[in-house]
C-alpha cells in the first residue's frame, strides 16, 4: 500500500525523475518515427519491384522455352492463379533521340496480359489526371486538365498500354522506355516531370534546339543479338521504334535502364517467333518443276514447325494467396505441363521458379539491412536512457536515505523497499514510452507538412523528390513496431531503476536512520 502512495508522491513533487520521463519519451518517438519512415520506405520499394514481375516468375533465361500459350492457359485454369503473361528479358543498345548510345535491359511484352499480372497500365507516366500531385500546390503539372489536351494524353495512354502508334500511320510496334532513360525528361521539386528541349549541332557549326516529348515525336532504334536455339549468337539485329509512352515504377534503375517491347517485335528480332523448320536437299538430290516438266535440283523442304517461344511466364495469384505458395502451385503446374511437353520444352527439375522477394532478394536485403543499422545505432543512443535513470534514481535513493530507513524500521520488507523502486520506474517508464509512441505517431502521422514547413522556412529538404522517387515521406506507423519500441523504452527505464532498487533494499536501517 505504501508504494502506491509513495510512487504518487514522488512523481507528482519532483522535477528530477520528469527528466527521466522525457528522456524516455524523445528515446521512443525518435525510434519509432526511425523505423516508420524507413520500414515505410522498404514496404514501398517492394511494392514497386512487385509491379515489374507480378508475383512468381516461370523462367528460362536466353533460349527460352515454347508453347508458353499452353503453360498460361493450364496456369489460369488454377484456382490459386489470377492471371499469367508472356515475358522476354534480354539486353542490347538503344540510340536516344539526341544520338547517344546507352545499353538497356530490353523486355518484351503483350501489354494488356502484363497489366493484368503486374498493374502496367498504373506505371505509365502520361496519363490525364484531375488532381495535382501532394506537392504540386502551384498545379505545375503539364498533365493536368488545363496544361494539355486530356484526350489526346488518354490516345497516349492507349497507346502506351497496347505498345503502338496508330495516329502515325504505320502498322507497327512500339516502345516504352522507363521516364529516366532517354534524360529528356527533367524532374521537378514538386515530384513530376517536365519534357525538355535537346540541342542538336548542326553541319554549319550552329546549334538547333528541338522539343522532344517522347510519345508524339521520339523514336528509339534498338540494336540486340539474336540467339539460335541452342543459344549460340547469330547476328546483330537493328531496328527503329516509335515510343508510345514512358513508364514510371519508382525503381530509379528500372526506370532509367528499361525499355518495354511488343512482345512480338522481340520474338522477330530474336528468332524466337513461330517459323518453318526446314531441311535442305541433298547435293544430288533432284525434283520434277510442275511447271516446266524439266527434272531440276531439288529444293529445302519444309519438315516442321518451331513454336514461339518466350524466357519466361509471369504469374499473379488470386486474392489471398500468398507468393510462396503461389510458387508451388507454378511447379505443379509446370511439371505436368513439362510432360505433356516432353523433350520439346526444360523439364520440372531445371525451369527456374522464382518469387518477386527472390527476384528483387539483393535489392530488398540491401535497404533491409540499412534499416537495421539505422535501428541500431539509433538504439545504441537510446540505451543511454538506462544509465540516466540509473543516475537520477540513484541520487533520489540517496536523497531518501533516512525515509528508506524509517519505513525499514517500520517493517518495511526488503522485497517491499525494492518494489517500491522499481514501481516508481515502471510508472515512469510506462508514461514515457506512452507519450512517446503517442509523440511519434503525430510526428509521423504529419511529416510530410512537416518537412514542407522545414524546408520553406530553413531551407531543409531531406527527402527531395529529385533525388527519391517516392513523391512523399512514408507516414504510416505500423502498431507492432509500436508495441516493441514501447515495451523496449519501458524496459530501458526499469533495467536503470534496478541497480537504485537493490542499494535501497539491501539499506541498512540503522544506519539509514543516522544518515546526515
Amino acid at each position: 500500500m505504501y508504494q502506491s502512495l509513495l510512487t504518487r508522491r514522488y512523481l507528482t513533487s519532483k522535477i528530477m525523475p520528469l527528466l527521466s520521463l522525457v528522456a524516455v519519451m524523445l528515446s521512443t518517438t525518435t525510434i519509432l518515427v526511425t523505423w516508420s519512415v524507413m520500414g515505410g520506405f522498404l514496404e514501398t520499394l517492394k511494392e514497386s519491384g512487385r509491379t515489374l514481375i507480378g508475383d512468381v516468375a516461370i523462367s528460362w533465361p536466353n533460349v527460352g522455352f515454347a508453347h508458353y500459350e499452353d503453360l498460361i492457359a493450364r496456369l489460369e485454369a488454377h484456382e490459386a492463379v489470377a492471371a499469367a503473361a508472356p515475358l522476354i528479358e534480354t539486353f542490347g543498345m538503344v540510340k536516344l533521340p539526341d544520338d547517344q548510345l546507352q545499353a538497356v535491359s530490353i523486355r518484351g511484352i503483350d501489354g494488356p496480359s502484363f497489366d493484368r499480372v503486374t498493374g502496367f497500365a498504373g506505371t505509365l507516366y502520361w496519363k490525364p489526371i484531375d488532381r495535382p500531385t501532394p506537392k504540386d500546390r502551384e498545379r505545375l503539372d503539364p498533365r493536368l486538365p488545363e496544361k494539355t489536351d486530356a484526350d489526346f494524353l488518354r490516345q497516349v495512354q492507349r497507346n502506351g498500354l497496347n505498345l503502338v502508334r496508330p495516329e502515325l500511320g504505320l502498322d507497327e510496334p512500339a516502345v516504352v522506355p522507363g521516364i529516366e532513360l532517354t534524360g529528356l525528361n527533367q524532374r521537378q521539386s514538386w515530384g513530376g516531370y517536365i519534357p525538355m528541349a535537346t540541342t542538336r549541332p548542326l553541319a554549319d557549326g550552329g546549334i538547333a534546339s528541338e522539343n522532344i516529348f517522347m510519345p508524339r515525336n521520339g523514336w528509339l532504334t534498338m540494336t540486340l543479338l539474336s540467339l539460335d536455339s541452342n543459344g549460340r549468337f547469330a547476328k546483330a539485329v537493328t531496328r527503329r521504334f516509335p515510343v508510345a509512352n514512358e513508364f514510371q515504377s519508382g525503381i530509379f534503375d528500372a526506370d532509367s535502364q528499361i525499355v518495354l517491347v511488343e512482345l512480338s517485335a522481340l520474338q522477330s528480332m530474336l528468332n524466337m517467333a513461330r517459323a518453318d523448320r526446314v531441311e535442305p536437299a541433298g547435293p544430288f538430290d533432284t525434283e520434277v518443276d510442275p511447271e516446266t516438266g524439266e527434272v531440276v535440283p531439288a529444293k529445302a523442304r519444309v519438315v516442321g514447325t518451331d513454336p514461339a517461344r518466350v524466357t519466361s511466364v509471369l504469374v499473379r495469384g488470386a486474392a489471398g494467396v500468398e507468393s510462396d505458395r503461389l510458387a508451388q502451385v507454378a511447379e505443379g503446374v509446370y511439371r505436368a505441363f513439362a510432360l505433356a511437353h516432353r523433350d520439346e520444352v526444360p523439364n520440372g527439375d531445371v525451369i527456374l521458379i522464382r518469387t518477386w522477394q527472390q527476384k528483387n532478394s539483393t535489392l530488398i536485403a540491401a535497404v533491409e539491412k540499412e534499416t537495421a543499422l539505422v535501428l541500431f545505432v539509433f538504439g545504441i543512443v537510446c540505451f543511454t536512457n538506462v544509465f540516466l535513470v540509473l543516475s537520477i534514481f540513484w541520487s533520489m535513493v540517496s536523497e531518501k536515505t533516512k525515509d528508506i530507513g524509517i519505513l525499514r524500521a517500520l517493517g518495511g520488507s526488503m522485497l517491499g523497499i525494492a518494489w517500491l523502486w522499481l514501481r516508481y520506474g515502471l510508472v515512469i517508464g510506462s508514461v514515457g514510452a506512452a507519450a512517446g509512441v503517442a509523440l511519434a505517431a503525430v510526428i509521423v502521422h504529419n511529416i510530410n507538412p512537416i518537412h514542407d514547413w522545414l524546408g520553406g522556412a530553413f531551407g531543409i529538404v531531406v527527402w527531395d523528390p529529385r533525388v527519391y522517387y517516392f513523391i512523399e515521406v512514408p507516414n504510416k506507423v505500423d502498431w507492432w513496431h509500436a508495441g516493441v519500441v514501447f515495451i523496449a523504452g519501458l524496459g530501458t527505464c526499469v533495467l536503470g531503476a534496478a541497480i537504485p532498487a537493490m542499494r535501497a533494499a539491501t539499506m541498512d536501517p540503522v544506519k539509514a536512520l543516522r544518515f546526515e
